[in-house]
């Protein structure tokens, strides 16, 4: 039998606990709690609605025949429809009842609005873990030091650490942003086809202290503060666009991560996971490509794009609401969070099974710092009667000199060795040991890891503490 086509981000990329999110079980379990929801509320607040009713509802949560509504819905060519006669054939006591006073929006845009809050909970806890391993990587190695660059030439060196901090710091930025968008998002309510209410204004006999108190119990019941203060028929679709915005964060900050391994991968400063039977190329069995980091800034572009299609709903809906939105949001929300999921698994994976080679670092180090060190060189001649203007520039010509040396000739950086041999600057083995001391170029780097361990990372752990633990599996 042929296979259909398999979206990736299932097959291959996202956790089970992401998919069942926005999975149809998920889906339509939702609009019948919003349902019974809706039903509950209207009862308590005096609508001609049984406790039977709602009952023989509750019974048929999840049982949902999926053949059924498709059959309904090739027949009405409405998808709420076709789930309301569904769920009335199980129920038939509550057909009358179901779905009363409200439309589609009701279901469909609360559901919405639950789907992104359990996926932002489910993404807060895979930043909180992919934050803490990044913790444990940069205190582990605050003191390990290693060349740092910029423009990816070489620079003052830095410890391993320090740079995870950077790397952190990022992530510390999209956790602050993850959790106003969780602390500020609220369910469209039940306002009715264009947010006026007035369906439910007529069912409760124009009492309008009735029909606030109606929202008001159907967030208590679906777990909210509170619903939209003003909406159409829909939610704001800014809503989309901020939390679209939010994964972007997310997957800029892991792409910049995992490009930085793949160039020190390059360099043999850094390997990824690697197990012992997988295979780097199909045709250079020495290869160890860093595969992993590679996925993540590809499935991370994907997001960053896929944020556009938010930001072009909001922007193109129609007074109190339009339908162009729909296909769309059926795509590029839900695929957003599951690659999301996707690149902060496998970011926790990187780091905490990854292996850094402080040798391999030590090497590039001694090649750069004879050129780092000519400053310091300068100033120790100078404190000992040399002339600052002459003894500069010697350095300058002895620096082109060992330049080319090295990229001419293939060979060893020997700065250095031409400064011992210049009397001018009076250099021993034992004065250029001290004066090369890498604790003297590496600065402040151990204590700014462990400063902002300590004042920024560590309270969001402690504040999060229940949702560490995840162990980040990675099966292809």
């Amino acid at each position: 039998m042929k296979q259909k086509y398999e979206n990736p981000l299932s097959a291959r990329y996202s956790s089970n606990e992401m998919q069942y999110i926005f999975s149809p079980d998920f889906k339509f379990s939702t609009w019948r709690k919003l349902w019974c929801a809706l039903a509950e509320a209207e009862k308590e607040l005096g609508l001609n609605i049984t406790d039977e009713q709602i009952k023989q509802m509750k019974a048929h949560i999840t049982d949902i025949d999926y053949d059924k509504a498709t059959q309904y819905e090739h027949k009405l060519r409405h998808d709420v429809m076709a789930h309301v006669h569904t769920f009335g054939d199980v129920c038939p006591d509550a057909k009358p009842i179901i779905h009363l006073g409200a439309t589609s929006c009701y279901v469909g845009d609360n559901t919405d609005i639950i789907q992104i809050k359990s996926g932002l909970l489910r993404i807060k806890k895979l930043l909180i873990n992919a934050m803490a391993t990044l913790y444990e990587f940069a205190d582990k190695y605050k003191d390990v030091p290693t060349l740092a660059y910029t423009h990816f030439q070489a620079a003052q060196p830095t410890t391993v650490g320090k740079r995870a901090t950077l790397w952190l710091q990022d992530l510390l930025m999209d956790y602050e942003r993850l959790e106003y968008e969780l602390s500020n998002l609220k369910l469209l309510g039940c306002k009715g086809t264009t947010g006026t209410s007035a369906s439910f204004l007529e069912l409760f006999g124009g009492d309008m202290q009735k029909v606030k108190s109606l929202e008001k119990l159907i967030a208590d019941k679906m777990g909210f503060d509170s619903c939209m203060a003003v909406s159409g028929q829909t939610y704001s679709r800014k809503i989309d666009s901020f939390v679209l915005n939010v994964l972007a964060g997310i997957a800029q900050s892991c792409a910049k991560i995992a490009t930085d391994i793949r160039l020190l991968a390059h360099m043999k400063e850094f390997d990824e996971p690697f197990e012992s039977n997988q295979i780097g190329s199909s045709a250079m069995a020495y290869k160890r490509n860093p595969m992993r980091s590679e996925r993540i800034v590809s499935l991370a572009r994907f997001i960053i794009n896929n944020s556009g299609n938010a930001a072009d709903t909001a922007s193109t809906q129609w007074l109190e609401r339009t339908l162009d939105d729909s296909a769309n949001r059926r795509l590029s929300i839900p695929e957003s969070f599951l690659a999301t999921d996707g690149i902060l698994t496998l970011l926790c994976n990187v780091i905490s099974g990854g292996t850094i080679y402080p040798m391999v670092m030590k090497k590039h180090l001694d090649e750069e710092l004879p050129f780092i060190a000519s400053e310091n060189i300068l100033m120790d001649a100078v404190s000992r009667g040399g002339d600052r203007q002459e003894l500069h520039e010697a350095i300058r010509l002895y620096s082109q000199q060992a330049a080319k040396c090295v990229k001419l000739e293939g060979k060893d950086n020997n700065l250095l060795t031409l400064l011992k041999q210049d009397p001018r600057f009076n250099l021993t083995d034992e004065s250029l040991e001290e004066v090369l001391d890498i604790k003297k170029f590496i600065g402040a780097a151990p204590s700014q890891t462990t400063d902002f361990l300590a004042d920024y990372i560590k309270p969001v752990l402690g504040a999060n503490a229940e949702l560490l633990g995840f162990q980040a599996e990675v099966l292809i």
